[in-house]
């Protein structure tokens, strides 16, 4: 019987499996992540609990938490056999958190300020997203909430060997689709009707970041963009991340 042989068209993968994510802790300027656990569920529910923090729960599948007890098991679905993997945002404490950086955080003498998670996990398909993002209003439009994003992200290409990482959003969440556009994620398509969250139809907002444009200037325009020399005595940025990627080759809007 003759041999067959036949190519399937497409780009070939490289043999660098994925890998998922495993419990670490992921170090910045300014801000720490580490592994969601049950012990975190008080404090963080003192962030992102109880009636005053009900928007922040806005386009989130789940949510908001009137009380610890229903609080504490969102966290338990977190933790224990959820397709989510989970990580808390830490402070040091008593920091501004758009001040200067502060280099390695110790967790023991730090405050935790929201959560941030990967989902959608595929590692044979080399593809990941980040998601499920909950700040808290301290955390909201800072130095640390950007350096969170960022820490995901470059630990998906660079340590785990993802090719594609992906961020979705409700259509009618125009914070999270425009901090996509400026990290540097290309938008992608509506998925119409693609979800029903609370009762209501979801239209999702979906955008992709690929290995390529990671290494091809994402990477560098985030790291310019948190270097200390960016921010001045006060905590404010000098030049803006958009700025950092002007004159590049990465696309981060459809065309």
């Amino acid at each position: 019987m003759p041999e067959m042989h036949h190519d399937p068209p497409g780009e070939t993968v490289p043999n660098q499996p994925a890998l998922p994510p495993t419990p670490i802790t992921l170090n910045g300027q300014y801000c720490t992540l580490t592994p969601l656990s049950m012990e975190h569920a008080p404090v963080l529910y003192e962030l992102l609990g109880g009636v005053e923090n009900a928007a922040i729960w806005t386009y989130i599948p789940y949510g908001p938490f009137a009380d610890l007890e229903s609080f504490t098991e969102f966290i338990k679905t977190h933790v224990k056999g959820s397709p989510f993997f989970t990580f808390v945002i830490w402070v040091p404490e008593g920091s501004r958190l758009s001040a200067a950086p502060t280099g390695s955080i110790d967790v023991a003498h730090a405050r935790p300020v929201g959560l941030i998670s990967y989902l959608n996990i595929v590692p044979e398909h080399r593809s990941i997203e980040v998601g499920s993002v909950l700040y808290s209003k301290a955390l909201q439009r800072t130095t640390a909430a950007t350096e969170a994003v960022y820490l995901l992200i470059k630990h998906c290409f660079e340590s785990l060997h993802y090719l594609r990482c992906e961020w979705k959003a409700n259509n009618l969440n125009e914070p999270s689709k425009r901090a996509a556009i400026r990290y540097g994620f290309t938008f992608e398509g509506i998925f119409r009707k693609h979800l029903v969250i609370k009762g209501r139809r979801r239209d999702s907002w979906w955008s992709s970041m690929t290995d390529e444009e990671w290494d091809g200037g994402i990477q560098s325009a985030l790291d310019a963009w948190l270097a200390a020399e960016n921010f001045d005595h006060e905590g404010k940025q000098k030049k803006k991340l958009e700025e950092f990627r002007q004159g590049g080759t990465v696309m981060t809007k459809a065309q």
